[in-house]
């Protein structure tokens, strides 16, 4: 761990270590050595720069939800400490809706969902982000459909002309990382099975997925064996049948106690112009920004399959594109 705090055991330790520093024992001030001075972070309802502007979102979501916990399930890595090194985080947070915020008016409602992060670190300091919190769970569980809270969101931000613009290419703007990943074959058989299924392949999804796999999808949801991850890729590609999917990150690994495992950071870039899980086709032109993690293994003899797959995107960022889009708002 060149050029990082020794504190730290390894890069797991320290992307698990800090965000427990900053948001469960308020160590905001910390983000000033954390995080690099000209950050880019991007979310799929917006991109910002500068740690400052990380350190207010983080008080202002705190301010929302003062009891969150952040619970770190995986980190998926590549890379080194001297060149820098891309981690692909996975946390379940657990919160209550106890202040008004960008949410809307308190609920007080409890809350569990799920965040994916991509963060690229190189001396003890992150300076590359892209994160996706599963809105859809977070609103649903406050009540609101995304659509409902999507449109009151573009209101409460003073309407169509001022009101916060979701990441697309247009906006992106580029930071210090350009890395691709690593060449781990776990994370290329991932790739591979992801760009099938985006290729209309869905016969991927029985002969590459374990029969009993366990996914866990955008809006909270939980389901086992193939039919569920069938009715999540089928009704996200029918929406965009004609987008552009794009695989920007891959990372594999073979770690000691731990399944081999993928985290894949891909998007969908092209028109609303079918039916699926967005409804009527608008024609609108739309930016999916997506993160999956994936664990492999053989319950019986033969090859490995896929048997616990984790995607998020953020529902309320595309039903606000699309409301944009076609002046629905």
């Amino acid at each position: 761990m060149k050029g990082f705090d020794p504190k730290f055991r390894d890069f797991p330790d320290y992307i698990i270590g800090i965000t427990k520093e900053i948001w469960e024992d308020r160590g905001l001030a910390t983000l000033h050595a954390y995080y690099a001075p000209d950050i880019v972070v991007r979310m799929p309802g917006s991109v910002s720069t500068g740690n400052r502007n990380v350190i207010a979102a983080t008080m202002a979501t705190l301010a929302e939800f003062p009891d969150r916990t952040l619970l770190g399930e995986d980190v998926i890595w590549s890379g080194t400490p001297e060149e820098g090194m891309l981690s692909s985080h996975r946390i379940l947070s657990t919160a209550t809706h106890l202040g008004d915020g960008g949410f809307g008016k308190a609920t007080g409602r409890k809350l569990t969902y799920r965040i994916l992060a991509d963060c690229h670190a190189v001396n003890n300091a992150i300076n590359d982000e892209w994160l996706i919190r599963d809105n859809g769970a977070v609103v649903r569980q406050m009540g609101w459909e995304p659509v409902e809270f999507a449109r009151d969101q573009i209101a409460r931000e003073g309407g169509a002309e001022t009101c916060i613009k979701p990441l697309t290419p247009r906006n992106d703007l580029a930071g210090p990382y350009a890395g691709h990943g690593n060449d781990n074959g776990w994370g290329q058989r991932y790739a591979d099975i992801l760009t099938r299924i985006m290729n209309a392949d869905m016969a991927a999804i029985e002969a590459e997925y374990d029969r009993a796999v366990h996914s866990e999808y955008p809006g909270g949801q939980t389901g086992h064996g193939h039919a569920p991850v069938d009715r999540f890729w089928m009704g996200l590609r029918a929406s965009f049948p004609n987008a552009t999917f794009t695989i920007h990150h891959q990372i594999g690994r073979d770690d000691p106690s731990m399944p081999p495992r993928a985290a894949i950071r891909w998007s969908l870039w092209g028109k609303h112009d079918g039916w699926g899980v967005f409804g009527a086709p608008t024609g609108a032109e739309i930016y999916v920004l997506g993160i999956s993690h994936a664990e492999f293994g053989a319950l019986v003899a033969g090859e490995p399959r896929l048997r616990r797959e984790w995607t998020l995107y953020d529902e309320t960022a595309i039903w606000k594109q699309i409301l944009l889009a076609t002046g629905a708002y």
